[in-house]
């Protein structure tokens, strides 16, 4: 069996994370989001061709021609015209029965394994506020219909963008119209499929996240630190330092005397933490990263090479690759009325369903010491602050 894995699009809504890499790249829990649809894919497939565009020389850098034992081939989407279209371009590649999987999204293996066993099936997912997704509508466990953000209720179930199908798909891809996005969509030709075939939905329950803004990086990253239910110590904890709950310290990675980790937490390799930090739950630093003297971290994302230097708190927040905090940098992660941190995004301010958020710090910025930030604050690529300056607006 193959697996399609759709990785061409530029992401917009991700900036500024995705302005420096391709979102398949973005880590979460230290590994690429690709990295970890690759790893549940073993043993279930064989070979993976994954569909490029935006920044594909990174990706096809980084994967190569094999993971595992799992060979992977590329294919280029020149046009952005929509997830079919993508699919469509794999056409020549693929037979029989397939997976197809965005590769902006998550896909826990046990998700993976139950759909394997069927002939034809799509992922989704229950949701309170089924409004904001496209949704399936199923009848005796089949898709018996789609639809596009309803504003009355139909189904509850979202759609997953995971699915299994096999050659009679691209007949299918080939009858369907632009969406009003201008795109050739996927789910409206799985939805024609299921007129003439069964078509099963599988419950994703807690087996799939989607990484669609900047902040969900955060939310993929507790997602997953809540399986973590053992510490791993292959670096060395100095006499003095507490770890509480679950942890993962690297190969060279030193805990200095003083410092505070409560688990879930993850530090990679050739880290130096401490000495007298504070590292909270659900917080994921990646390898050859430096926490100061008196700093905090809480419910954060470090990338790799970045430095949060002391007397620094960092809450809520995304630190991109070799970011580099000056010392006294504080990013406000609470609005003072307790409402919902809203950030903007592509020029519309939108509401990231979350009452804390700190900030979005892009790749290789620098902060001056002491800048502080207002919730929901983002910072683009190789970007600086004044010492003491206060960033109200994003920095772009």
């Amino acid at each position: 069996m193959r697996a399609v894995i759709l990785a061409a699009g530029k992401s917009t809504r991700t900036y500024p994370l995705t302005l420096t890499r391709p979102k398949v790249l973005l880590e979460v829990m230290n590994k690429p989001i690709l990295q970890h649809n690759l790893e549940a894919l073993e043993s279930l497939v064989d070979e993976v061709v994954i569909v490029v565009g935006y920044k594909k020389e990174m990706v096809m850098e980084r994967f190569g021609e094999r993971f595992g034992g799992i060979k992977i081939s590329y294919i280029e989407q020149k046009e952005q015209l929509g997830t079919a279209h993508a699919l469509l371009q794999a056409k020549e590649m693929l037979s029989g029965r397939f997976f197809v999987l965005m590769g902006d999204d998550i896909y826990k293996k046990e998700l993976l394994e139950e759909c394997a066993e069927h002939e034809l099936c799509v992922m989704a997912k229950r949701v309170e506020n089924p409004e904001r997704f496209g949704v399936w509508v199923v009848r005796e466990g089949k898709v018996s219909g789609f639809a596009e953000k309803p504003e009355k209720f139909v189904s509850d179930l979202a759609n997953c963008g995971g699915y299994v199908l096999d050659e009679e798909i691209f007949e299918e891809i080939r009858n369907i119209e632009m969406s009003e996005r201008m795109e050739y969509e996927l789910n409206e030709a799985v939805n024609n499929l299921a007129k003439r075939r069964d078509v099963l939905v599988v419950d994703a329950k807690d087996r799939w996240m989607p990484v669609g803004y900047p902040w969900s990086v955060i939310d993929a990253t507790e997602w997953l630190l809540r399986d973590l239910k053992e510490s791993v110590i292959e670096g060395e904890v100095e006499e003095g330092a507490t770890l509480k709950g679950p942890v993962v310290v690297g190969k060279g990675s030193v805990i200095k005397n003083g410092s505070y980790i409560e688990g879930p937490v993850f530090i990679g390799e050739n880290c130096r933490i401490g000495p007298n930090c504070f590292i909270r739950a659900y917080t994921c630093i990646g390898n050859n990263c430096s926490v100061g003297n008196a700093v905090e971290v809480k419910n954060s994302v470090v990338m790799s090479g970045s430095k949060i230097n002391h007397l620094s708190y960092i809450g809520d927040s995304v630190i991109g690759e070799g970011v580099n905090i000056g010392a006294g940098t504080i990013t406000a992660n609470l609005r003072h009325d307790g409402k919902e941190v809203h950030c903007i995004v592509k020029g519309k301010k939108v509401s990231t369903g979350r009452r804390k958020l700190g900030a979005i710090i892009s790749d290789s910025v620098k902060t001056g010491i002491k800048t502080m930030f207002y919730p929901g604050r983002k910072v683009w690529p190789e970007k600086t602050t004044l010492p003491g300056e206060v960033v109200k607006r994003d920095i772009v």
